[in-house]
This record gives structure tokens, sequence and C-alpha cells, in this order.
């Protein structure tokens, strides 16, 4: 382990840092010292010399509920909460460091994902999901509109009459329909899921780590250029790839017909 954490529990073995909410008697619902606390372990993940990958799951039988709406102050009677102040300042910094993590961040949903606790989970680069696992869009349930990049993500991931439907009737999706509409990676029988855990952590930690943080790269910015744009990034990416000692290992592997081993470089 490393670090002292009150709410989630984080170590860094083999390049690989894990990430557990741990809350598991309030379904891993976030609140602000959680919010903290995950920021702060992608922060020492990011630092950690030769990060290979990160991988977030929750302990207990739920993923995450979301917003913890007991970890809210009571306000007098008659007065209104201004809900944006805790996004801006609360859930924009951990969406910014998780998107901006240069290495793979993997999620494996091991329960309900739901709200913001489904909008963390899409903001990974890969969702696996135990075949018991539930994600629903519940915002609309108390009235508010999707939040912590919900409504970025959902859109672009199922198109926007799946992400309405989600969005505004706020169904509960099981993990294999999520994964048939391409909400998410992949579903695993529940027994396979400490297994998929493991294997994910595995394949990061002997993975072409600048490989896969030029592939985020190219992903991210594609939405944003038109295919001659991405053509030249594509070409700028390929160049700097040549260069890298895992390329020359890949080809040698590949020549010996035998397995590469990557080292990060």
């Amino acid at each position: 382990m490393s670090g002292s954490y009150e709410q989630i529990l984080f170590a860094l073995a083999d390049g690989v840092a894990r990430i557990t909410l741990n809350r598991p008697e309030r379904l891993n619902s976030l609140t602000d010292v959680m919010r903290g606390e995950i920021s702060r372990a992608l922060d020492e993940a990011r630092a950690s010399a030769g990060l290979r990958g990160v991988v977030i799951t929750g302990a207990g039988r739920g993923f995450c509920a979301g917003q913890d709406l007991a970890d809210r102050k009571p306000l007098p009677e008659g007065q209104r909460r201004d809900l944006s102040e805790g996004l801006r300042t609360g859930y924009r910094p951990l969406m910014e460091r998780l998107r901006s993590m240069p290495a793979p961040v993997v999620c494996v949903v091991n329960g309900v994902a739901a709200g913001a606790g489904m909008s963390f989970a899409l903001a990974c680069d890969v969702v696996f999901a135990a075949e018991s696992a539930k994600f629903v869009q519940a915002f609309s349930k108390i009235g508010l509109v999707p939040d912590m990049g919900g409504s970025w993500f959902l859109p672009r991931l199922v198109g926007e009459g799946r992400a309405m439907g989600m969005a505004l009737f706020g169904e509960t999706l099981t993990a294999r329909q999520a994964a048939d509409c391409g909400l998410i990676w992949r579903c695993v029988p529940d027994a396979d899921l400490q297994q998929t855990l493991d294997e994910v952590s595995a394949t990061l930690a002997g993975a072409p780590t600048l490989a896969l943080a030029a592939t985020k790269q190219a992903l991210r910015a594609s939405g944003g250029n038109t295919l001659m744009q991405q053509f030249d990034l594509e070409a700028e990416l390929q160049r700097a790839m040549g260069y890298t000692d895992d390329y020359l290992e890949g080809m040698r592997a590949f020549a010996e017909k035998r397995p590469p081993r990557f080292t990060g470089r």
C-alpha cells in the first residue's frame, strides 16, 4: 500500500496503480473526502516512475452509487443549494486528472454504477463489468441533469437516441445490455471478475506504454479533426513510436516468433 487513505485503497506494483473505492456500506457513494483521495491517488500514480496503467474498481457489492447526498450539510428551511459549486471545485478537478492520465485507465465495475458513479466509470478509457453489474443515469429521478461529464460521454458512446433514453427515463441497464449497445467494452461472469482484474493489471504491466499513450491521444483528438488532420497526427505519433525501444523489441519478437518483452521505453 502507498500513502494514507480513509475512503479508498491504493496500491502500486509493477507499474500499475490500483484504486479501489472503499465505502462498501454506502455502495462507494462519493464524498468530498473520497473525491479528494481519488485525485491524490491519481497524482501519486502519475508521479511514479514507469507508470504502465491505472485500474479502478469498487469494494463490496457496488462500484459507485453516485454522490452521497448525506455528505452534504443540511440547509436552513427555505434555502436552496448551488449545486454548481461542488461540480466546479470537486468533480471537475477529478475529471481533469482522470482524463489527462497518459497511461491507460481501466475501470472494472463490480456492481451498481449510478449517477455520477456511472459517469465516473465512463470517463475511464476502457470499462469491464461483472455480469450482475447495473448502470443507471439516475439524475432525472431526483430532478437533475447528468453531470460529471455524463451528458458528454453518453451520446459519444451510444449515440444521441440511446443517450436521450437513458438520461430522460433513467432506466437501469444490465452489464450485458451496456456491452451490447457499446456503452462499455466487455461484460464478464461474476466469478471471473477478480481474474479479469489481475489479467488487466498484468497486461498493462507488460504493454508498450508509450504506444498506448499515443493511441489514447490519437483517439481523443479524432472527434475534433478532419480526416487529413487526423492523418497528420497519426504520422507525427508514428514517427515518435518508431524511435522507441518497444517498437524495436516488437519487431524483433515478431521476427523471432516469440512474445515481446516491452519495457515501456
